[in-house]
């Protein structure tokens, strides 16, 4: 049970880190690896009492420095762990307690009924802790108290107290969502997430956004903007003028990371393509793209399609995050919708299917699903 605790503490440093939050992972790493040396320690004289003596004895000079060791650097995460908030900070003097433990049992000096408080002390705040985290998670609130920090810094309490350059939202809450919506139905620009990089969408009922997207960008006006569907059903509801073929391959590759160029024409309108119509694509054809990331999928519901180009200035990397969109773009835009890291680190495959029944498909850009992958997915439609 020790060695599994070991491994769970090890996973939350993970996915703290992957959450940015530098010093839970820091601090679980360190945790899970003093619980899988006093854990591996004790299993050992346990299993193996008659190397009891050569494990404890023989190397006690190694354990006593690797429990100071721990002692020290766990001691710095407690002066850490008290301007983050009161539950950490119960933990790592908890866990200052137990390598305490650890230090004792190295030197066979360790009370029994000691260790079990300690262990069962350091229990209970983790299970709070976690089960608090989760709750408050999961609700967007404070339903379960993680406590006040003991020290804070006026430095950077100033500058969490400076107001983000537009409206920023999260993409876990409904309002948050609504109000994104609302801001694209009035003709705004805004930042969102997709199922590859951070994209800056218009509604394509207010031909003045599109605009807007090109000069917040710097985007040179001969290259044409797509746009995003929530489901290939309604591409189907407007009747466009594609074969069979077709039909089938954009079933392979939809929902996801590849974009289809077909044919444009009178049909958009039918799609819910407004006023809209001659800033999107090229005279002649269209990029369509259904996503693959649910909170996109209800957005554009909301909205109908979406005009949508990758939120970067022209020619600079794309936007895998949240705050890089407001970082770089943010004064420039009236929302962004929060959705953390995004899933991808670059941008869609482009297809080019105009000539899809004649002379197949042509790989315009790749992206984030290999051009050898759509070939595959050509052929085998193609060969059915």
């Amino acid at each position: 049970l020790i060695l599994i605790g070991g491994l769970v503490q090890l996973l939350a440093g993970f996915l703290a880190f992957r959450k940015y939050d530098h010093l839970g992972g820091a601090a679980f790493l360190t945790f899970s690896a003093l619980w899988s040396s006093y854990g591996a320690t004790r299993i050992i004289v346990a299993t193996y009492p008659s190397l009891q003596n050569l494990t404890v004895v023989g190397n006690s000079e190694g354990f006593s420095a690797g429990s100071i060791a721990f002692l020290v650097l766990n001691a710095f995460l407690i002066i850490l762990a008290s301007s983050f908030n009161m539950v950490l900070l119960c933990m790592t003097l908890a866990m200052e307690l137990l390598t305490v433990c650890f230090l004792l049992f190295t030197l066979e000096n360790l009370p029994l009924p000691f260790e079990i408080v300690m262990l069962s002390v350091l229990s209970l705040i983790c299970f709070y802790g976690a089960t608090a985290s989760l709750a408050n998670s999961m609700f967007g609130k404070d339903l379960m108290m993680m406590g006040s920090p003991l020290l804070t810094a006026e430095s950077s309490k100033k500058d969490t107290d400076d107001p983000p350059p537009c409206i920023c939202p999260k993409s876990h809450c409904t309002s948050g969502l609504r109000t994104i919506a609302d801001l694209l139905n009035t003709g705004a620009v805004c930042g969102v997430p997709t199922d590859t990089v951070y994209a800056l969408a218009a509604s394509c009922k207010h031909p003045q956004a599109i605009e807007k997207i090109y000069r917040i960008k710097d985007r040179p006006q001969e290259k044409p903007i797509c746009i995003f569907i929530s489901n290939l059903d309604q591409l189907r509801a407007a009747a466009p003028p594609i074969s069979p073929l077709l039909w089938e391959f954009m079933e392979n590759v939809y929902p996801g990371g590849i974009g289809c160029i077909i044919q444009k024409g009178e049909w958009l309108k039918k799609l819910g393509v407004g006023a809209g119509y001659s800033r999107v694509g090229t005279q002649d054809s269209i990029m369509i793209r259904v996503p693959d990331l649910t909170v996109l999928v209800h957005l554009i519901d909301m909205t109908g399609p979406l005009a949508i180009t990758s939120a970067n200035p022209s020619g600079e990397v794309d936007s895998t995050h949240h705050d890089m969109v407001i970082s770089r773009l943010g004064h420039k835009l009236e929302g962004v919708l929060c959705d953390g890291e995004s899933d991808e680190v670059v941008a869609s495959t482009v297809v080019n299917c105009t000539k899809f029944d004649e002379s197949g498909i042509t790989i315009m850009r790749e992206g984030c699903i290999p051009a050898g992958k759509v070939m595959q997915i050509f052929e085998r439609v193609k060969n059915r």
